[in-house]
């Protein structure tokens, strides 16, 4: 008689088991409250929000994905896209063995001083430049007085769909692109004033 008790004994405790673990599926198609209120949870959305974004209401203000980003500066600094949040930017693409790009530098320097405090621009280096060849470029240039990345990686660069240089991609103040794509200096000027 001892025999069949022991073989039962563990026949039962499957048995047990493979019912638990049955209930635990959630038996009616739905998991538990507790499961619910998680998977909810991680399914929404997660909103960014601008420092310093509360309108006067009270409330904060989502960041938009194009500027949702950090990025390292040629001087090894951190650039964080948020700061573009409220004001146009002008987001100006180069290389540092571009040509092109040197040639209208100055020009584009002009630009950002002319329009500084009411449109943000950032130049965005890359391309395989090279961290000294990128400080060098905006030393020689003038374009050191805003703020440049040092994107070689190219993060920036697919963030924005930039394929080649001297290539410029402007925002509104929603942080929506209303231009990408190379632009003359008189274009781009009048481009920026209808911005601000």
């Amino acid at each position: 008689m001892p025999g069949p008790r022991t073989a039962t004994a563990p026949a039962t405790a499957v048995l047990a088991a493979a019912i638990l673990a049955l209930a635990a599926c959630g038996g009616a198609g739905k998991p538990p409250n507790s499961a619910t209120a998680a998977s909810s949870t991680a399914a929404k959305p997660t909103t960014t929000t601008a420092p310093g974004a509360m309108p006067s209401g009270g409330t904060a203000t989502a960041l938009p994905e194009t500027i949702s980003f950090n990025a390292r500066t040629i001087d090894g600094g951190t650039f964080a896209g948020s700061s573009l949040a409220g004001k146009p930017a002008v987001l100006w693409f180069w290389a540092a063995w571009c040509t092109r790009c040197r040639a209208v530098a100055d020009e584009v320097a002009v630009v950002q001083r002319d329009n500084a405090g009411r449109v943000n621009l950032v130049g965005v280096g890359g391309l395989g430049s090279g961290d000294e060849a990128m400080r060098r470029f905006a030393r020689e240039t003038g374009i050191d007085g805003f703020p440049n990345l040092a994107d070689d990686d190219g993060q920036v660069w697919r963030r924005f769909k930039v394929t080649s240089q001297e290539h410029y991609v402007l925002l509104d103040s929603a942080g929506t692109v209303v231009h990408s794509g190379p632009l003359s200096q008189a274009e781009l000027r009048k481009r920026v004033a209808r911005l601000s």
